[in-house]
């Protein structure tokens, strides 16, 4: 076989196919608009706009204008529930990413419920979610790993030795000397598997790293941490918490069949899901018995060795008997199978198979291959899984379906044949933020449907302002709320694309 013919084909791409948009009545007697109760709390319909991250935030997170700006567009289309970007706990830096860890992020953040509070009329519960996650560094220079990060140990002389006999007597630089000299399939060789990822993708730190006093400690603080932000949450207005034991992060990898920690917090599935329950009874035991408190965390890892949707129905059946007033379920987006990252740039968890799964695009699958489903409501098994489980052992909290969801043909479908009880939709919100609104007034032939390219997902890779394809080029056309002429929307900060979604006008 030739190079040419070998070279993998390009996927061809699932059609968005055109889809039939309720009128008024219809919509008033469908499940997606029909109210729904998260514990104590009641919505006004079954629509959600999940947790997305826009990078917008200042760099020591604390609540920007661009902010307000895009928590105020989806706040126009007045969903139901809408979840504010994974907010860290920690009182540390972590770049544009909102944080709740400390009382001088509290004006902001109240700022923020008070701007949703105003334009979706009251009409939208606003939830924020909580997140911990661990130390993560950028891919470095060979160069600089061997003379900085690479700690050396006997076995490195021993092996060094077998090669080089020079090594046997060789002083600490000496030896990092011969190591930068050898080709880079020989050091890999020399190097244990830890300290090949290290140099290959930059040091992360493990929820298994025990020997590490900060991680062998996470059971003893996490709990405060998160129960002191659900607090100052719930101080600055804040309907509820969304708890983020999903993805990449430290309470993910916690449940994850990956975590062997021998502490009694990893191996088996009790001992896994004995963290997040601890850190959900700290929660609770702050913010009372009537604020919501809820989770999101995963339907399957979608990784070798990682846990799958019999897992997720084990914990959802602990979460919904200790109290949980919701479970939001999503999949994948793991560092395990993410690509390798380019040299001064850190590893994302979004970019290998388990990330394609999380954010399925119309390049998921062949159109005709064998069980191939697309992107179109693909992660929406897993939360029935995990609905029929907790029904069956007697609960009924909701869960929340997502994986995309960009028509109210398959939303409505989620909910009737018991898929889930509430359906969220990110990319299609991003595309659209009005479209919830659209479709509740029968206007559903103007919303702007997302085409599911992952455009937005790429941004938020580079930590650039996240926007849509669909309207970030659109410079016509004023921001909502400034004038009809002569006034151009906000831009990115490299000034090539719009901040946010033009306006819609209603009727």
């Amino acid at each position: 076989m030739t190079d040419a013919d070998s070279t993998p084909k390009p996927r061809r791409a699932w059609p968005i196919e055109p889809t039939r948009w309720p009128t008024r009545e219809a919509v008033a007697a469908s499940r997606l608009f029909s109210p729904a109760r998260l514990g104590a709390l009641e919505t006004r319909t079954r629509t959600w706009v999940p947790a997305m991250v826009p990078w917008r935030a200042s760099d020591e997170g604390f609540v920007t204008p661009d902010v307000l700006d895009w928590y105020r567009r989806f706040a126009d289309g007045e969903p139901g529930v809408l979840v504010v970007e994974a907010t860290g706990i920690r009182d540390v830096p972590s770049g544009p990413l909102l944080r709740i860890g400390h009382p001088r992020f509290e004006a902001g953040l109240a700022e923020l419920v008070a701007t949703v509070r105003e334009h979706s009329r009251g009409r939208t519960r606003l939830f924020v979610q909580l997140i911990d996650f661990l130390a993560v560094k950028r891919r470095p220079e060979k160069a600089k790993f061997l003379e900085r990060f690479l700690v050396l140990r006997d076995e490195h002389r021993e092996r060094l030795a077998a090669i080089d006999g020079r090594a046997v007597h060789a002083n600490d630089a000496e030896v990092r000397e011969l190591l930068a000299r050898f080709p880079h399939p020989t050091l890999l060789a020399l190097l244990d598997l830890r300290e090949r990822e290290d140099l290959e993708y930059g040091y992360r730190e493990r929820v298994t790293d025990t020997h590490l006093a900060q991680i062998a400690e996470l059971p003893r603080v996490l709990p405060r941490l998160f129960a002191d932000a659900a607090a100052r949450a719930k101080a600055v207005g804040f309907d509820g918490v969304e708890l983020h034991f999903a993805h990449a992060y430290t309470l993910a990898s916690f449940l994850s069949r990956t975590n062997t920690r021998a502490d009694g917090y990893g191996g088996s599935l009790e001992h896994r899901a004995r963290l997040p329950l601890e850190v959900f009874r700290a929660v609770r035991a702050s913010v009372g018995s009537d604020y919501v408190v809820g989770c999101r965390y995963l339907g399957d890892e979608v990784i070798d060795g990682g846990s799958r949707v019999d897992d997720a129905c084990f914990f959802g059946r602990e979460f919904a008997r200790a109290g949980f007033d919701f479970l939001s379920i999503s999949k994948g987006g793991k560092f395990d199978d993410a690509k390798q990252p380019k040299v001064g740039e850190a590893v994302y968890p979004y970019t290998g198979p388990s990330g394609h799964e999380c954010m399925p695009t119309v390049r998921i699958d062949e159109p005709q291959a064998r069980d191939a489903r697309g992107p179109f409501g693909r992660n929406l098994p897993l939360a029935r899984a995990v609905r029929e489980d907790v029904r069956a052992a007697g609960g009924d909290t909701p869960i929340v379906g997502s994986g995309g969801v960009n028509s109210f043909e398959l939303a409505e479908r989620a909910l009737v044949e018991g898929d889930c009880d509430f359906v969220a939709a990110a990319r299609q919100s991003l595309a659209d933020p009005d479209w919830w609104k659209k479709v509740e007034q029968g206007r559903g032939d103007e919303v702007r449907r997302c085409k599911f390219t992952n455009y937005c997902e790429a941004l938020d890779q580079r930590h650039a302002q996240v926007t849509c394809q669909l309207w970030d080029h659109d410079f016509a056309t004023p921001d909502a709320g400034k004038g009809t002429s002569g006034e151009e929307p906000r831009r990115s900060s490299d000034a090539k694309r719009r901040l946010n979604a033009p306006p819609w006008k209603e009727s």
